[in-house]
């Protein structure tokens, strides 16, 4: 085999590699989480978006409105997606929030809003899917941390609280359903050029791209990459891990 032929087909032999598995991506219409379906989806999975708000999310198979605070919700969503397409093999808990404000003047509504969709939405997905995981013996739960949940961050009392949170899940997690084939892994983005960062200042900005050895705020496109891995058998042996993409900011 000459050396072009093994190019030609090292990249045909990883270029559907979520090949018809039934993925949801959680806050999936924006940022992140939109690029992840479209990665997902170009990789030949059939994705589930969903988000607080129903719309057409482009490389989606089906877009489903659904709050992860009420589990009334994430339940019909699951059920659903197993109606609809009999399994589900990947679950991405993306959808996240942010109310940031320093210690003494973050209000409880601030903390709870934080905290009931970046923790106990990430709880009510994961919870309401483990059960089919385990009866097909396999499945990938992923889940968005970051390097706030790593490093914390100055006003960011609750969103760091709910991202250490999700590690503390992810380990947990790994060990109880690893045994049972399910892979749980977590991806620690650093800053990244999403509808997040719409209201910060250009002089801000600029002082986080200073902190980043790149020298560039991440693209969402560059998070889907790493959950489009983490999801396929490429990543295989890798649980219970929390990878950080950061472009070296933490270095």
């Amino acid at each position: 085999m000459t050396a072009r032929v093994q190019i030609l087909y090292a990249i045909d032999s990883c270029a559907m590699r979520l090949q018809d598995k039934i993925c949801i991506v959680t806050g999936g219409a924006q940022g992140i989480g939109a690029a992840t379906v479209a990665k997902f989806a170009a990789e030949g999975a059939i994705v589930v978006a969903c988000d607080r708000r129903v719309q057409e999310v482009p490389g989606a198979a089906l877009s489903l409105a659904v709050d992860v605070t009420d589990r009334g919700q994430v339940d019909a969503m699951v059920a659903t997606v197993k109606s609809r397409f009999g399994r589900i093999d990947v679950l991405v808990n993306n959808a996240g929030i942010t109310k940031d404000a320093r210690l003494q003047k973050m209000t409880l509504e601030q903390f709870d809003a934080v905290i009931d969709v970046n923790l106990r939405g990430v709880f009510h997905c994961s919870q309401a899917v483990v059960d089919t995981l385990i009866e097909q013996g396999c499945g990938v739960i992923l889940n968005a941390s970051s390097v706030v949940g790593i490093y914390g961050n100055f006003g960011q009392t609750n969103y760091a609280a709910t991202k250490f949170g999700v590690i503390g899940f992810t380990k947990t997690w790994s060990r109880e359903l690893g045994p049972k084939g399910i892979r749980v892994n977590a991806v620690a983005p650093g800053f990244v050029q999403t509808p997040i960062l719409s209201t910060i200042p250009d002089k801000v900005l600029e002082q986080m791209r200073a902190q980043v050895p790149l020298r560039r705020l991440g693209q969402p496109e560059e998070i889907a990459n790493v959950y489009a891995f983490l999801a396929s058998d490429e990543a295989s042996y890798i649980n219970g891990a929390v990878l950080e993409v950061s472009g070296g900011m933490t270095v």
